[in-house]
């Protein structure tokens, strides 16, 4: 399975306008046709994800996915009708880096993938790692996590080869880098992952065991000659891995987040009730109350079992779900329903958030 950042050879400097001279305002019109869609496919899923409050690593992997969709149409259809290249354009170039108006090509890079392995095994670990790693950190943090993937993997690449004319692309670093992160805080958690020749739940420990130390076994063959040529940017996905893994736990500063075991599940761990109580928001002044509106007696002895019982995940979890079937919004009147995030449970309105958001 290829999980890397590619490299490919640029025979033809000039026909690819790499050179110092490259310029934005050489683009003809098509380019910057392309460029908006680029740019349109890898935003649209950012958006909905945050509009939606839906989950920001599967916007990532659709982001991914639609990108590689548009590059490989232009290769497709390239012979035929279109001339424009991607990778001239968003393609990390070390040698080039040092001037400012290839400054966006840190970012970019990330986006581009040389074929459909090479997408396909990247997102396949962004989902599977991604996932309950952003229930773990939140969406903020995570996408912090997995930038500081990216650049990382580039900044590695940058510094080992930098006067190279040979353009890196691919997410990778960034997947290393969510492993790195998970290795630094949750070592113990296990996460459903393809590992040899199985898929089945996986300490993150051995994952990145594993992981890790194939891609050091393969740069050492690469050191010592006993390997081909390869076009996968090993040190890159070091890089993100490395990256990630010191800055984690500056990025994941709640103590709660940092307890150790298996958490897969989304449990708070092992830490003490006390810790418990003081993380769950307090359960008075409900909003129906606020709003003047009587509950009725079977919905108010829910509230009052909250109230009683809530102290427990779990448990107010549950008294959480009871609730929004049996009552309505305070506000529009219309349906609630029980949400988690970040190991806490709350009432929203499937309207808007504004209306209620409770506790």
């Amino acid at each position: 399975m290829k999980n890397s950042i590619d490299t490919r050879l640029l025979d033809r400097k000039e026909e690819l306008r790499l050179d110092e001279d490259w310029k934005w305002d050489l683009l003809e019109i098509s380019d910057l046709f392309w460029i908006s869609i680029i740019l349109s496919m890898s935003l649209i899923p950012f958006f909905y994800a945050y509009k939606d409050k839906t989950s920001i690593s599967l916007g990532v992997v659709l982001s991914l996915l639609l990108v590689h969709f548009i590059q490989y149409f232009l290769t497709f259809s390239e012979k035929n009708i279109f001339s424009f290249e991607p990778i001239e354009i968003f393609g990390l170039i070390p040698a080039l880096m040092n001037e400012g108006i290839h400054f966006h090509r840190f970012v970019t890079a990330a986006w581009l993938h040389a074929d459909w392995i090479h997408v396909l095994s990247n997102i396949l670990v962004i989902a599977l790692v991604g996932v309950p790693l952003e229930q773990r950190l939140g969406a903020r943090k995570w996408l912090i996590v997995y930038s500081l993937g990216f650049i990382g993997g580039n900044l590695a690449w940058i510094f080992t080869h930098p006067d190279s004319m040979n353009p890196a692309i691919g997410a990778s670093g960034a997947a290393f880098g969510l492993l790195g992160a998970y290795m630094a805080c949750w070592p113990e958690d296990k996460i459903e992952f393809p590992l040899l020749f199985l898929i089945r739940a996986w300490p993150v420990w051995l994952i990145v065991f594993i992981r890790v130390g194939i891609e050091i076994l393969q740069i050492y063959s690469l050191q010592v000659g006993t390997s081909g040529e390869t076009n996968v940017a090993h040190m890159a996905h070091l890089g993100g891995f490395f990256l990630s893994y010191i800055s984690a736990k500056i990025i994941v500063k709640d103590v709660h987040l940092m307890s150790y075991g298996d958490n897969s599940r989304n449990n708070l761990g092992e830490i003490s009730k006390q810790m418990r109580e003081e993380l769950m928001m307090s359960l008075d002044n409900d909003p129906w109350s606020i709003n003047g509106i009587k509950l009725e007696e079977n919905v108010s002895r829910i509230l009052n079992k909250l109230r009683e019982e809530g102290d427990e995940q779990e448990t107010r979890r549950a008294w959480l779900e009871e609730l929004a079937e049996q009552t309505i919004c305070p506000i529009c009147n219309g349906e609630i329903v029980a949400e988690g995030k970040n190991n806490m449970y709350f009432l929203k309105c499937v309207k808007s958030d504004k209306h209620i958001n409770w506790p």
